[in-house]
């Protein structure tokens, strides 16, 4: 069987979807036994980040800018994808949408509702996108992937598509993610100029991620000197956000590190107090586990897909109510039977997600589909 995936968003993003694309698309390379799997994106500026995945053969189109070719697929329905990407048994599409193809069979993944189920969180444009190609992507893929039971309940309620093909395969959790030796966990708090004790908060800086929230809540944490860190790039509708961490009462000490890399982030958890996270909706949850492997407790928000991935390994709030999270964030910090049991539910919780399990069962799907 020849799988050809499509790596764009893998060469582009550094979190979210392409992140996920990227650690898949490097797993099933090492698992493409008997198979072929051909990775393709467009370079036209020839700066792509490039891909760890030997076994892989990587096709890349330098005399098209990629954005002119979904300017065209959206106006024209042409040309189709594998007129740039080749030949293949099936087509896999990891960032929700499926573009036009004249052969082969396909598989996407949508990720989410959340562009459905919260509008007023969403990018503009990237709502108006998803608004209007999602239909017909799920009419004419072959298969649909997902990354939680939640969301495969999601995409058949809100797009009316046959639950039957949709599939949920887990996330995994990169095997970096650990309890890091004290001595990295202080050299790495050096180089982000971080003392202890702080509380953190990792993710896109967007409105559905609710840290204005979380400052309220750290504002009346009335007896805790320490910081609040949040960690993630901007994304949209973020300035308000910006704002908020500017003009809290507590704002000299709400620490904003931007993106971490993966060199520092695992030490960025396990020296936190707690890890905090009051999304108001999430398809799978990537920093809450990656704080749970690494011996961090997790005080969640219980919404979305959260119960479901993060099970009894994080304290899950089912309201936003301001003295009910202060007082879970203190019962954490200083109770420490508790916490040291949650810590260890959570290591455990964290333990059943692997790249690899999540590579073998995407090739599962993939060669029932081909066949």
């Amino acid at each position: 069987m020849k799988v050809c995936m499509d790596v764009q968003s893998a060469v582009t993003q550094t979190a979210g979807v392409g992140r996920y694309a990227r650690t898949l698309a490097e797993t099933m390379a090492a698992q493409a036994i008997g198979d072929e799997l051909n990775l393709f994106h467009f370079d036209f500026r020839g700066d792509s980040e490039p891909l760890d995945a030997p076994g892989a053969r990587v096709r890349r189109v330098r005399w098209c800018p990629g954005r002119a070719a979904q300017k065209a697929w959206s106006l024209f329905g042409w040309p189709p994808f594998d007129f740039w990407a080749g030949r293949a048994d099936l087509y896999f599409f990891p960032n929700f949408v499926l573009p036009p193809l004249r052969r082969g069979k396909s598989a996407v993944t949508i990720h989410d509702m959340s562009f459905a189920r919260h509008p007023e969180f969403a990018e503009d444009r990237n709502r108006e996108f998803l608004e209007t190609h999602l239909r017909g992507t799920v009419e004419r893929a072959d298969a649909i992937v997902t990354v939680s039971q939640f969301s495969a309940d999601e995409i058949a309620d809100v797009l009316g598509a046959d639950r039957s093909r949709i599939h949920a395969v887990y996330h995994g959790i990169s095997p970096h993610f650990k309890p890091p030796e004290e001595k990295r966990v202080v050299s790495a708090l050096a180089h982000l100029n971080l003392r202890r004790p702080y509380l953190l908060f990792v993710g896109t800086v967007e409105p559905r991620k609710n840290i204005p929230f979380l400052i309220d809540v750290f504002e009346n944490l009335s007896g805790f000197s320490g910081k609040l860190v949040i960690a993630g790039m901007p994304g949209w509708k973020y300035e308000p956000i910006l704002e908020a961490m500017r003009a809290s009462r507590r704002a000299k000490d709400i620490v904003y590190l931007r993106y971490v890399g993966n060199a520092h982030l695992p030490a960025l958890y396990a020296g936190a107090e707690a890890f905090l996270l009051a999304s108001h909706y999430e398809g799978f949850g990537f920093p809450p586990l990656e704080a749970m492997a690494c011996g961090t407790p997790v005080v969640s928000s219980a919404r979305g897909s959260l119960p479901e991935v993060l099970g009894d390994g994080a304290l899950l709030l089912s309201e936003f109510d301001r003295d009910a999270w202060a007082h879970a964030i203190w019962r954490v910090m200083t109770d420490m039977p508790f916490r040291a049991d949650l810590v260890e539910r959570g290591r455990m919780q964290a333990a059943g997600y692997s790249w690899e399990e999540s590579a073998r069962q995407t090739w599962e799907l993939f060669r029932k589909v081909a066949a």
